[in-house]
């Protein structure tokens, strides 16, 4: 594991020029271009190596190229790639089956993006709310949080409180209620009987990796089934294995009535989400009311089946745990030394910098210049995870980087 050079070379200069001209800027990326991946590791155009320590915000639960995943989009490449949800297709029933199963419920909704599955299950839990619990139409409540990133949708960015998020971009749907995050008696508060459903994330992950304090999950459990409202999760970067467990919830042994899931469910080869639910909510969706062309495609759900496969062993699950308590102690070390705060759950953190040594980008910036790539969240936090398949040692040699950068 070798350091790699502070500058930036012709090659990247003319690639990202290229972007510059031709893209729109809705991304504001670091300034590295990467050609290959393996593992843990990516490859830029000059040939440096870099410990990939975002993982695509979780995308990459299991790596680059991971061969097993690697392997069932190859095959399935070679038979069927689309047919529409207009005809059947072999592979979505065992997808389907094996992630139902996985997540103890009875039917799922397959869509493509994270935000798909945001939006589906918004819908739903409307339908849910006229159709079953007798809301009066278009009355329909979601009580959402504080800090939320579900997704960058109209919709979605309407109940969002970051103001780059929703700048410009209004008017906004109707119908949703924010409360702080973390505060079950606000959640109880904001309950009417217009309330169809509650939408959280067990752990904001944009947000800077908040966790709720202990309880939390267990009391949003209690107060929707205490006053008949979904407990909608969005699991999109919490879940499949991130935190040592197969979903977040599972910290506090709570079964939400809806999981919304994403980014690992597609092996980081591909797109695929998907809304889990029991019958009794997800069979409120009629034909016809709500689809997608790419949505369950075969070759989606081949490699969707391969990751709920790996999932089902529990090897990734125990990991995350063990290597997440290795790398907490390694992390609240630098506490005092450059960092003013930790939380870490599983492989995933999110660490706080101290504004005397730097801004969050600036660190990444300068990470980028020793071989590693992390990414900034709300100007001083950097979050940090890994691929599943990441090793001690190069998570230590990555802290000891990240100790260098802030020493100055």
């Amino acid at each position: 594991m070798t350091a790699t050079s502070p500058s930036v070379d012709t090659a990247t200069i003319k690639i990202i020029a290229g972007e510059q001209d031709h893209l729109a800027h809705n991304y504001n990326p670091l300034p590295v271009v990467i050609a290959r991946g393996e593992g843990a590791w990516v490859t830029d155009v000059e040939g440096k190596r870099y410990l990939d320590l975002l993982s695509a915000y979780s995308a990459l639960n299991f790596g680059h190229g991971h061969p097993a995943i690697v392997a069932a989009a190859q095959e399935q490449l070679n038979r069927l790639t689309l047919t529409s949800r207009a005809y059947h297709n072999d592979r979505l029933g065992p997808f389907a089956t094996a992630l139902a199963e996985l997540c103890g419920k009875d039917l799922v909704l397959p869509m493509n993006t994270g935000a798909e599955a945001v939006e589906t299950g918004i819908k739903v839990a409307r339908a849910w709310g006229y159709r079953v619990k007798g809301i009066t139409a278009d009355r329909a409540q979601i009580v959402v949080a504080h800090g939320n990133f579900h997704g960058r949708t109209t919709t979605i960015v309407g109940f969002s409180d970051d103001p780059g998020a929703r700048g410009d971009f209004g008017p906004f749907a109707p119908g949703f209620v924010p409360v702080p995050y973390g505060d079950a008696a606000a959640i109880e508060a904001a309950i009417t009987p217009e309330t169809a459903a509650v939408l959280i994330e067990p752990i904001q992950g944009e947000a800077g990796v908040v966790l709720p304090p202990e309880g939390y999950l267990r009391a949003v459990r209690e107060l929707c089934t205490e006053h008949g409202v979904l407990f909608i999760a969005d699991e999109i970067q919490s879940g499949l294995a991130r935190v040592g467990e197969t979903f977040a919830c599972d910290r506090e042994g709570v079964v939400p009535d809806v999981y919304l899931l994403g980014k690992a469910l597609g092996g980081g080869i591909l797109p695929l989400s998907a809304v889990v639910a029991d019958r009794d909510v997800l069979g409120v969706i009629r034909p016809g009311e709500h689809g997608s062309t790419f949505g369950g495609n075969p070759l989606a759900a081949a490699v969707g089946l391969r990751v709920v496969e790996m999932l089902q062993t529990g090897e990734f699950q125990r990991r995350a745990k063990l290597l997440g308590e290795h790398l907490d102690v390694k992390l609240r070390e630098l506490i005092g030394h450059g960092v003013t705060g930790v939380r870490v759950v599983g492989l995933w953190a999110g660490v706080d910098i101290d504004p005397e040594v730097g801004t969050g980008r600036g660190i990444a910036e300068k990470l980028i210049a020793r071989g590693v790539l992390v990414k900034d969240t709300h100007g001083q936090t950097i979050r940090v995870a890994p691929p599943l398949v990441v090793r001690a040692t190069e998570l230590d040699w990555a802290i000891e980087q990240l100790r260098v950068v802030l020493a100055g």
